[in-house]
C-alpha cells in the first residue's frame, strides 16, 4: 500500500518530457515544486517512486538497486509514449539513476541534484557491517520537519534498512563505472555546505561525463535542493538548462 501523498505524479505539457527520480528512502513529493516549475515552463513531467519506497521499510528491504532502475525504467517508457525527446533530472541517489538511464536509452539532457559519488566519513558508511549481517538491521533517521513543503516531503522514512545502504553503495559503485559512457549535456547542482553526498562528487561528474558538462554551486543550501532555500535558483537553472 502506497503512503498518501507518496504516489508518483504526472503532468501534461509539450512534446518535451522531463523524467524526475527521487533519492534513497525519499518520495516524488519532494520533486513536485520542480515538476510543477517546468510544467509551467511547457514541459510533460513525470515524476517516479522506487520500488519499496513510499510503503514500509520492511518493503524497502527487500528490494535490489536493480528494482530500483527498473522503476526508472518504466517511467522512461510511459513518459517516451507522450514525447518526443526525454531528459532526466535525479536528486541524490536518483542523480545516479539518471546518470545511468543515460547510458541505456536516448536522453536530450541530464541534471543531477545533490548526486553522491562520494559520502563523507561523518555519514559512517566505512562501519557498515558485511552485507550478511545486515539484513534484518536498520539505523534511524531524524524526523523531517521541512516547511513550505508538500506535506508528503516530510513523510519520508524514519529508519534505513542496513542492507538498502548496501544496495546504495552498488548504485554508485554502478555509476563510476558506467559514468564515461554518459554523453549527454548535464548540469551538475550541488551544495558546498552538503554533508549527505560530498562536494567532490560534483567535480568527479564533471571531469568523467563526455558530454558537454558545468557545475552549478548553492552557497545556503544542504543536501535536499529540490527543497532547500535556494530552490527556485534550482528550478531556474534546470528550465534554463532543458530548453537550450
Amino acid at each position: 500500500m502506497i503512503l498518501p501523498g507518496a504516489e508518483p505524479f504526472f503532468m501534461p505539457g509539450g512534446k518535451k518530457g522531463v523524467l524526475l527520480i527521487h533519492g534513497f528512502t525519499g518520495l516524488p513529493a519532494e520533486l513536485l515544486l520542480l515538476g510543477e516549475h517546468l510544467n509551467k515552463a511547457g514541459f510533460t513531467v513525470l515524476g517516479v517512486r522506487l520500488a519499496g519506497h513510499g510503503t514500509t521499510v520492511e518493503d524497502m528491504r527487500h528490494m535490489t538497486w536493480e528494482d530500483w532502475m527498473d522503476s526508472v525504467r518504466d517511467g522512461y517508457a510511459l513518459l517516451s509514449g507522450f514525447c518526443e525527446e526525454i531528459s532526466v533530472i535525479g536528486h541524490s541517489m536518483g542523480g545516479l539513476f539518471a546518470l545511468l538511464l543515460s547510458t541505456e536509452e536516448v536522453i536530450s539532457h541530464v541534471v543531477t541534484l545533490a548526486a553522491p559519488i562520494f559520502i563523507p566519513e561523518e555519514r559512517g558508511l566505512a562501519a557498515l557491517p558485511p552485507r550478511e549481517a545486515c539484513y534484518d538491521g536498520y539505523v534511524t533517521k531524524p524526523r523531517r520537519k521541512l516547511r513550505d513543503v508538500p506535506p508528503a516531503a516530510n513523510r519520508t522514512y524514519r529508519k534505513m534498512p542496513l542492507i538498502s545502504i548496501h544496495e546504495l553503495v552498488e548504485v554508485i559503485e554502478k555509476t563510476k563505472g558506467a559514468i564515461e559512457e554518459v554523453k549527454a549535456p548535464t548540469l551538475i547542482m550541488h551544495s558546498r555546505d552538503d554533508h549527505t553526498a560530498a562536494p567532490v562528487s560534483a567535480d568527479y561528474i564533471l571531469s568523467h561525463v563526455q558530454g558537454q558538462a558545468r557545475i552549478v554551486w548553492l552557497e545556503e543550501s544542504g543536501h535536499l535542493l529540490p527543497l532547500a532555500s535556494e530552490r527556485e535558483r534550482v528550478f531556474e537553472e534546470a528550465a534554463a538548462f532543458l530548453q537550450g
